[in-house]
């Protein structure tokens, strides 16, 4: 480590992302990522702005006509959205923005695993709630909490959704703290924690347009708030960067979110696949967490999770291993294509013979 590193750099522990692999054959079940392409009409989008010639010139600091086509989708109004270089950026603008140093937040003790990595980076204690036995929620727990709370919904990596009147206890529970809901799944499930947004202005819901409208690759993710919440993560973005989102990405996120049909029709494919493979795990001796994202998490039986995790990757098919005390004979496993999940029974069969 260099002696020349501040003392921040020194502290963090960096998020350690999924495998990417270079390799044509590989079947990547192991970044959550939409085994499907974006609607055509991103990409007519993308050409368009390319054959605009525009890309000498910086795209928009507030990123308006996108802002109004997710508030459009939403039911909101423009400035109830805010828009940033992925979901990630948007949480880490979210830190900044809503958690003090000196009061401890709370998020749970299994979850995205980048919360304890902003936590350190700004410096802002935090605890680690446990999860019930069955990894659900303990809802009276996170009330109280002295800096504010941060939860995914679905959770990552259990894929488990908390209904409502759970989100809704928590917010009453802490109104004069930020509850951030992290709603990355949340098209794989029920109902979004957006429609609370106009009776608590202590609401933020992030979401992201890597998962369910399959834009991994143009990184961009937004949050939904009241007016002065959103205010407070453009201050943030401006005294950092006013210039996050580019134009081909903000011109193929519009396109996302305007075609409506194809986002639908991808996003029951996808949950069509991932209830026929949880029954195909369950046959073979899987312990399947009920899923509400656009993934399973598994645990198998008389099977060592990270051995069958490196079997696996031995035959080009690559899910994500944990190895977090708790989880760590699960198996985190993407829904790809329905192809590539019979491959990956196939496989498990296999194996397991």
């Amino acid at each position: 480590m260099s002696r020349f590193l501040s003392t921040v750099a020194k502290r963090t522990e960096p998020y350690v992302p999924g495998e990417q692999l270079n390799q044509p054959d590989i079947i990547k079940l192991n970044t959550n990522e939409n085994p499907y392409p974006p609607s055509p009409k991103v990409l007519a989008a993308i050409q368009k702005a390319l054959d605009d010639n525009s890309l000498q010139r910086y795209p928009s600091p507030t990123a308006d006509p996108l802002r109004h086509t997710i508030a459009d989708t939403y039911g909101l109004t423009k400035e109830q959205v805010f828009v940033g270089n992925g979901s990630d950026e948007v949480l880490a603008f979210s830190f900044m923005a809503f958690f003090e140093p000196r009061k401890t937040i709370k998020f749970p003790e299994i979850s995205y695993s980048f919360y304890p990595v902003y936590s350190k980076i700004f410096n802002i204690p935090f605890e680690k709630v446990p999860l019930n036995e069955d990894f659900t929620l303990p809802m009276e727990n996170f009330f109280q909490s002295d800096g504010g709370v941060i939860l995914p919904n679905p959770n990552a990596p259990t894929s488990i959704y908390a209904d409502l009147d759970v989100i809704e206890g928590i917010l009453q529970q802490n109104r004069d703290q930020v509850v951030v809901i992290d709603e990355a799944y949340i098209d794989f499930a029920g109902p979004s924690a957006i429609k609370l947004i106009d009776r608590y202005d202590n609401l933020l819901v992030i979401q992201t347009t890597s998962k369910s409208r399959a834009l991994a690759g143009l990184r961009v993710g937004f949050a939904l708030g009241q007016p002065e919440l959103i205010e407070g993560l453009t201050r943030i973005k401006d005294s950092f960067n006013s210039y996050t989102v580019d134009r081909l990405a903000m011109a193929g996120a519009t396109a996302a979110f305007q075609d409506h049909a194809y986002f639908s029709e991808s996003t029951k494919k996808i949950i069509r696949t991932r209830e026929r493979c949880v029954q195909s795990l369950r046959e073979m001796g899987f312990d399947v967490v009920p899923s509400d994202a656009n993934f399973l998490f598994a645990k198998p039986a008389n099977l060592d999770a990270l051995v069958l995790y490196e079997q696996l990757k031995e035959r080009g098919i690559l899910v994500r291993h944990f190895d977090q005390e708790g989880i760590n004979n699960y198996l985190r496993i993407t829904i790809g294509t329905d192809e590539q999940m019979e491959v990956l029974v196939e496989a498990l069969k296999q194996l397991i013979k």
